[in-house]
């Protein structure tokens, strides 16, 4: 037996190449139904998740943006109702404002039907005291005449009478 140095042989040599060779061409092998696949999925993988990132990044700034918005519409809104409001109370003023004036008139025309109604029932008055005065003057001209005095007596008697009263003694 020869003495090899690390009892190497030719044939441990030989399938240690071999074995060698095997492993390379399984790895070869392996790298290509194994390793790229996974690399290929891994490579997917980061790209879906660096998407998502960039989807929620973006989705985050139109979110903001849109918090902003709305924000200032809400601040609008209250800027509105506001003046919305100003602008009832300004109406219910100039609404009052008109009822009163015309409540007002009306309370004139009323006022002033009721003085000229009131002229009217005392003229109305006064004439009829007027008749009723005429109708006793004559009453007491017709006894005066019956007894014996004349239609000239009679006559003057009444409008003596009458002067005697006057408008302003009797509507007093």
């Amino acid at each position: 037996m020869d003495s090899y140095l690390f009892d190497l042989t030719p044939q441990l040599l030989h399938d240690a190449v071999l074995s060698m060779i095997a492993v390379f061409t399984l790895f070869l092998v392996a790298s290509h139904f194994l390793f790229n696949p996974v690399r290929d999925m891994m490579r997917k993988r980061q790209e879906k998740i660096k998407d998502e990132l960039d989807d929620a990044k973006l989705n985050q700034e139109e979110a903001q943006r849109l918090k902003a918005e709305y924000e200032e519409k809400l601040r609008n809104v209250e800027k509105e109702a506001e003046e919305i409001l100003s602008a009832a109370r300004k109406k219910a003023l100039a609404n009052e404002t008109k009822i009163i004036a015309e409540a007002k008139e009306e309370a004139a025309r009323i006022r002033d039907r009721a003085i000229t109604e009131a002229e009217l029932e005392k003229k109305k008055v006064a004439d009829d005291v007027k008749r009723e005065m005429i109708s006793i003057a004559s009453v007491m001209a017709g006894k005066v005449v019956s007894a014996s005095i004349n239609t000239v007596m009679q006559d003057s008697l009444i409008e003596e009478t009458l002067k005697e009263i006057g408008d302003t003694t009797w509507l007093s």
